[in-house]
């Protein structure tokens, strides 16, 4: 009899394991974000929905979306995380329009046209200061204070041609403080290869300032090093949304959407703010009670048009070019 029910018992596991194996779901993630991240929406996805395997495909955005138009006649990818506005927008084609349930939580403001791509996250524009560098100089509180030539050569930004963090920043100071005052600014500024020398070379003392995205500079606040600061400008400051993407003809199918309500998910957004320090999109969230940053109602935000900001890249950046600058690295 105990021979039987154990044969009983072994049939019925692997018949379970066997229905488990065939109910499993597979959705394929192109993400531009970094592991830790991509593993934060994992797990929380494994939770929320345990018949999703969440399989990705790590690189830089502009990369993935160049692969995802090479894959369209035959599409291997389900979701895209993430890119601005003035990235995706080229790639719109790609694309389908998914009305995400999770869309209630997200301030209309922040959406993209059609709800072709959903804002996964918001980047908020800072100063970086490493008070160790500052010498005789006051911490700036606004940017019109970084016109002066004292800070000639002492504040770094990324190129704007090669990074949206950069062009981000300087079209939104072209529409703040205008065209005289940002060749002004310019001509005190280091232009770096990427994004990433910003604030390592702040945090390693080689520049006082730097100008960048909060989520960048905020690790080396949490990680302790009390001389790096972030200061949000007196006279206002940028945002820009990180948009993912459903794929069109997702072979994922209802599991890619499934999948992609979990990305956009309080907990997901929660898990993402608590590991990679990323603002969620969502207006349910209360960041100060996770992290040291401020609530979005108490940053001064000067709007942009991102669509503008998109159409005009070309012209815009021909005529940044001609502006002199203090270096570049």
């Amino acid at each position: 009899m105990v021979i039987r029910n154990l044969a009983a018992a072994a049939l019925l596991s692997l018949t379970l394991g066997t229905t488990a194996w065939a109910q499993e779901k597979k959705v394929t993630l192109y993400s531009s974000n970094p592991e830790q991240a991509i593993e934060a929406v994992a797990s929380s996805l494994k939770k929320k929905a345990p018949e999703i395997r969440l399989n990705s495909v790590t690189g830089g955005s502009g990369v993935l979306l160049r692969r995802l138009e090479a894959e369209a006649s035959n599409v291997q990818g389900d979701l895209f995380w993430s890119s601005s506005f003035n990235t995706v927008g080229a790639f719109e084609k790609l694309f389908e329009a998914y009305a995400s349930p999770e869309l209630a939580a997200i301030p209309e403001k922040l959406r993209y046209p059609g709800n072709l791509f959903t804002p996964a996250n918001v980047h908020v524009v800072v100063i970086m200061v490493n008070t160790n560098q500052l010498g005789n100089l006051p911490a700036p509180k606004t940017w019109t204070e970084l016109l002066d030539p004292k800070w000639k050569g002492k504040v770094v930004i990324a190129d704007p041609a090669n990074s949206s963090t950069g062009y981000t920043i300087l079209w939104g100071l072209h529409k703040m403080i205008g065209d005289e005052k940002l060749r002004q600014l310019t001509a005190n500024l280091t232009v770096s290869s990427s994004s990433s020398a910003v604030q390592s070379g702040v945090a390693m003392g080689e520049y006082a300032v730097g100008l960048g995205f909060e989520a960048n500079g905020y690790p080396y606040v949490d990680g302790g090093q009390k001389e790096f600061n972030l200061i949000y400008p007196e006279d206002g400051t940028f945002i820009t949304a990180d948009f993912a993407g459903l794929v069109k003809g997702a072979p994922g199918g209802a599991a890619a959407k499934a999948a992609f309500d979990g990305l956009m998910s309080k907990e997901t957004q929660t898990s993402l703010l608590e590991t990679s320090f990323r603002r969620p999109s969502r207006s349910d969230i209360e960041v100060s009670k996770i992290v040291k940053l401020p609530e979005m109602s108490a940053i001064k935000v000067f709007d942009i048009d991102e669509k503008e900001a998109a159409d005009q890249r070309d012209a815009f950046l021909k005529t940044w070019r001609s502006y002199p600058t203090a270096g570049a690295k």
